[in-house]
């Protein structure tokens, strides 16, 4: 199979879709590999590494995109990229349909076989494709609220951890899920003083257990959540609803009665956010204001650690990648039910319950696509 992967151009996207361990792989089961020039710089991986893997170096996205019976991507295509997309294609990358009616458009209007990295659900409803960029967004979002609540970055000016006779800030982690138990992770290691809430008991016990009772742990409703909010320092969303929209947790109307000049870090900014008035923001431009408290919405968060995020999602997304690539995606899909609840789109369908649902689109069962 030819596999083909672009430069991304997503705003400040630094992430490429393999690394030159992937690239070996493939080609040592008889693939051809197409990696465009430079796409993997931001990842410090230069196109020799590609070059000395087995890959033939692309002098541009289109020469790329035309040479893929399979295209890897990290994020999901922009507008400008919209032409290339067509019927014989077999995209795979992640795509958070369900907050993307113009993207969801295109895809059916070229009839791209479109599989997305964050609906491919083990039977166990783990998610092993987004469980890395989780991770990563997890253990960033302590961070990069710690440097927002800086007086010079629009902050209160508060140290996370305090020092000794100061109180340590509170940060409330909404969602204790894989990135919410990261974001735990960092924030107790920061020496915050941290509440997660989550519906999920047997998860809060776990929590709870893991952390000896140096975490808050409740159980999470509208009362609770406005409770500990009301008291935060910083609030980290990461509220995961596979392949739909993320419900909104946090008011307007809560938000203003918040501690002016508190931080709130939107993890699911991607599928739509958590927060009312969350909206996607960039790298470049990565916070702005609602009622005295400042929000961070950027949604590709792992983008700005791409080195790491890079090999960890190559990782994950390798085995997955090389059956396709082996059997092609039909077989693939019909071997494994993990891969198979990927298919979001093919030949002009949604096969998506999650983004039909989100859009007002017909559903077409995977089940009838693979017959």
């Amino acid at each position: 199979m030819k596999v083909a992967i672009p430069q991304e151009v997503k705003n400040n996207e630094f992430r490429v879709a393999i690394t030159p361990a992937g690239v070996h792989d493939l080609v040592a089961h008889g693939h051809t590999v197409t990696v465009q020039t430079g796409a993997g710089m931001g990842s410090s991986i230069p196109d020799s590494e590609y070059v000395a893997a087995g890959a033939t170096i692309s002098p541009d996205a289109a020469s790329t995109w035309a040479a893929a019976d399979l295209l890897l991507k990290v994020k999901e295509p922009i507008e400008q990229e919209f032409p290339f997309l067509r019927p014989d294609l077999v995209l795979f990358t992640y795509l958070h349909l369900a907050a993307e009616p113009d993207l969801t458009q295109a895809l059916i209007a070229n009839r791209v076989t479109a599989i997305a990295y964050e609906t491919v659900q083990l039977i166990t409803r783990a998610l092993p494709l987004l469980a890395p960029m989780s991770e990563v967004a997890g253990r960033l979002a302590p961070i990069v609220g710690a440097n927002a609540m800086l007086k010079p970055n629009g902050g209160p000016g508060l140290l996370v951890p305090g020092v000794p006779g100061t109180y340590p800030a509170k940060v409330v982690v909404i969602g204790g899920g894989v990135a919410g138990a990261n974001a735990v992770a960092v924030s107790v290691g920061l020496g915050a003083d941290v509440t997660v809430l989550d519906t999920n008991l047997q998860r809060l016990a776990e929590l709870d257990s893991l952390y000896a009772g140096r975490v808050h742990t409740i159980a999470s409703n509208g009362f609770e959540i406005e409770r500990a909010l009301l008291t935060a320092d910083l609030v980290i969303g990461s509220v995961l609803i596979p392949g739909a929209k993320a419900p909104k947790l946090v008011s307007n109307d809560l938000v203003a009665r918040m501690k002016r000049g508190s931080v709130l870090v939107d993890i699911a900014v991607d599928q739509g956010g958590c927060f009312a008035d969350s909206h996607p923001t960039t790298h470049e431009d990565p916070t702005f204001t609602v009622h005295g408290s400042l929000f961070y919405c950027v949604a590709n968060m792992p983008g700005a650690v791409p080195n790491t995020s890079t090999y960890a999602l190559t990782n994950a997304t390798m085995p997955y990648v090389r059956a396709i690539a082996n059997l092609g995606w039909k077989q693939a899909m019909t071997a494994d039910a993990a891969l198979a609840r990927g298919l979001n789109t093919h030949a002009g369908h949604v096969t998506n319950p999650a983004v039909a649902n989100a859009h007002h689109l017909t559903l077409t069962p995977i089940g009838t696509v693979l017959d």
